[in-house]
């Protein structure tokens, strides 16, 4: 067997982001609509003799110590099935920091997915979903890929059909969102319009591509737009530039929106670039291949 992996870390969006209610133990119940993109970062692991975890990236301001998620993933492993040996991680970062992409969960996810296939653990899809849970409520899902219902905190997944195809546009303003922030404030909101997740599936199930588009909605947009009106104003930019609907993912800021049209999404992209309303932009496809 290689002691050499090489892997793509997909991101994710939300197509539909609802919060049912805040639980006791102050984590807060989920209804979303997740969708893996065609945009991702490159892991490049290896196997190594000394018992540590090394990790490069190509971000100066990450950190590469226990606190960043690829080397909990790797420590998990090596506690839990008693590993001796040790991994070296060089992580080629492309999905936008902080963007509510999940990019730090799905370095994770498959560093996890990884480390176990260089160590010959031989573990299935469901118990490294279930060790992901241990890191964040994102990473099961990011193992899992695809289309999904995510409810609980995250980690109780159901499989959907695949998204069809279509052309989306994601684009960062540059602007930091702190996710804690936007759930705490949302916690003081008497009520909000809930998104039609179920609607939502049944587009996904008809293959209707204009149900999908009519149903996008996230709950955290009544926290994070008025903190940040950029990210209404690259929404309402992409539904003028030949969007079929847009929507903020995750707890923000990053806005993504659906096209039928492949050169109108890259001619907006170009445009947004040059408004410097984004920092970042990408124009890419649904990812639905599951590992």
């Amino acid at each position: 067997m290689s002691d050499t992996l090489q892997l793509k870390a997909y991101a994710k969006i939300n197509l539909g982001l609802d919060v049912v209610r805040k639980r006791e133990d102050g984590y807060h119940e989920v209804r979303m609509i997740m969708q893996t993109v065609k945009l991702f970062d490159k892991l490049t692991l290896r196997v190594i003799d000394e018992d540590e975890i090394r990790i490069k990236t190509n971000l100066g301001f990450l950190s590469v110590d226990e606190n960043n998620l690829v080397y909990k993933a790797i420590k998990l492993l090596k506690d839990t099935y008693n590993v001796r040996k040790g991994m070296e991680v060089d992580l080629f970062k492309v999905i936008p920091v902080a963007a509510g992409m999940a990019g730090g969960s799905t370095d994770c996810a498959t560093a996890l997915y990884g480390a176990a296939k260089l160590y010959d653990l031989h573990l299935s899809k469901k118990e490294l979903m279930e060790l992901g849970v241990k890191l964040g409520a994102d990473v099961p899902y990011c193992v899992m890929r695809g289309t999904a219902l995510s409810e609980g905190i995250g980690e109780i997944l159901t499989p959907l059909p695949a998204m069809p195809e279509c052309t989306i546009l994601i684009a960062k303003p540059p602007v930091s969102v702190s996710t804690k922030f936007v759930y705490e404030h949302l916690d003081s909101k008497e009520s909000y319009e809930h998104p039609d997740i179920d609607g939502m599936i049944a587009a996904i199930k008809e293959q209707d591509i204009h149900g999908i588009a009519g149903r996008l909605g996230n709950v955290l947009e009544t926290v994070t737009i008025p903190e940040y009106p950029v990210i209404d104003d690259i929404k309402n930019y992409m539904k003028m530039h030949g969007a079929v609907n847009a929507l903020m993912s995750g707890s923000g800021p990053t806005v993504f929106g659906i096209y039928e049209d492949e050169s109108e999404a890259l001619a907006a992209k170009k445009e947004l670039l040059e408004s410097r309303l984004a920092g970042h932009a990408f124009v890419v496809s649904p990812y639905n291949v599951r590992v």
